[in-house]
């Protein structure tokens, strides 16, 4: 008998995705919840596990057909013998020909497909030590390490090369790579565009001296890594300083809905983190609450599961505020854009050591951030701006604040 495979709940106002690739074939033997296939969501990749062990059967579906929560993609046959591998191979002839493909990239997890595409190497050259001769992380890792890299191979339905028609050259290769955007991707694109669309736009500019912070990490750093078994970072002081500054500036926390405007009491902070299919933006919930060590946790953990493509649909919902480090990538000065229907995002850039006049009027070189607050101006006025910026700025300056609330 056979048991359906269907699309499983995606989260909250989310009702369809789209197929990423299939990760078994029609007669492949499978373990209860071993993953199958992996969906694309307008947030995340994640797997679908087998609802039960057996022989995988039909595929219902191609890779890139969206489907719908509840849909059937699939079958899992009863059984591991022969019977029921012979009574899965009848699968359609869009599934025989996927299966018939040479591509290794269609065995590979969504994180291993990742690391595949992230340091462009061809898996097809890597030797598998996972089950069955899948792929793990770990061989990919090792496979760069050891410096043997090629290009990889065109992923099936998902990317084709072809050379395109040009006037003659001095020389070289002069080749076009088609790739279908993810879901993720467009909606990213999607929404930036309907933010620029809707929102006045408008971005103040600070800095900050990083020095007291510096400080404050080098000294204790240690002692709270030894504590708490999680690194003192940066990003802790600053979602510790924008809750502070949001209580004082509650327009900055608060949203358009209509024709009101909603604020918040609360504050769940997004930040951006870098995914290899895209930004991603997992939100720390009450922050306001939490300590450094709970912050810090929180951010550390979504880090990692952003890299292994493990978030869920529920670490990125909501949000009243986000902050984005651009500075990890070198940036010196950006405007970033709103997250909707969320009214302002805190951007912050690389620390760098510039000429400051000190207030006895001597120069010294200081570990100098700039600060980009991007706002609607439907919502916040340039007082309001200027003056949470500054909230910022004193907090970051003097971390004292962050423990006495000033």
């Amino acid at each position: 008998m056979a048991t359906e495979v269907t699309v499983p709940v995606l989260g909250e106002s989310i009702t369809e995705a789209t197929l990423g690739e299939w990760l078994k074939q029609p007669g492949d033997a499978v373990a209860a919840d071993e993953p199958i296939a992996s969906l694309e969501t307008d947030k995340v990749a994640l797997e679908v596990p087998a609802p039960e062990a057996g022989v995988m059967g039909a595929h219902k579906v191609e890779v890139g057909d969206t489907v719908e929560v509840g849909a059937v993609i699939a079958t899992i046959e009863a059984g591991s013998g022969a019977a029921a591998a012979a009574k899965a191979a009848p699968a359609p002839a869009k599934s025989e020909a996927k299966a018939d493909e040479s591509d290794a990239s269609i065995t590979l997890s969504p994180s291993v497909r990742r690391l595949v595409l992230e340091h462009g190497v061809d898996p097809s050259q890597i030797t598998g030590t996972g089950k069955d001769g899948r792929l793990t992380k770990a061989d990919v890792e090792q496979y760069v390490k050891s410096g043997a890299q090629q290009a990889p191979k065109a992923e099936t339905g998902a990317a084709t090369s072809a050379p395109v028609p040009a006037a003659p050259s001095q020389g070289g290769n002069r080749n076009e790579e088609r790739v279908r955007m993810t879901r993720l991707r467009q909606t990213v694109a999607r929404r930036l565009k309907e933010a620029q669309d809707t929102a006045a736009l408008l971005t103040t500019f600070n800095d900050v001296d990083m020095t007291a912070v510096m400080e404050t990490r080098s000294k204790y750093k240690d002692l709270f890594a030894k504590k708490h078994d999680v690194k003192l970072g940066f990003m802790g002081f600053f979602v510790k300083a924008a809750c502070m500054a949001l209580k004082d500036v509650p327009s900055v926390n608060a949203q358009i809905d209509g024709e009101e405007i909603v604020y918040h009491d609360y504050a769940d902070i997004s930040v951006a983190v870098s995914a290899p299919n895209g930004l991603v933006v997992p939100v720390i919930r009450n922050a306001e609450a939490m300590s450094f060590a709970d912050v810090e946790n929180t951010i550390g953990d979504f880090g990692k599961r952003a890299k292994d493509g493990t978030l869920t649909m529920a670490d990125m919902q909501g949000g009243t505020f986000t902050i984005s480090n651009g500075g990890v990538f070198g940036s010196l000065m950006s405007t970033p854009i709103i997250n909707p229907p969320q009214s302002a995002v805190l951007g912050l850039h690389r620390i760098e050591q510039r000429p400051v006049v000190m207030p006895d009027g001597s120069i010294e070189a200081r570990p100098m951030m700039y600060l980009a607050l991007s706002y609607d101006h439907r919502l916040i006025d340039g007082r309001e701006a200027v003056t949470f910026l500054v909230r910022i700025k004193e907090a970051i300056e003097d971390p004292a604040r962050l423990l006495i609330d000033l």
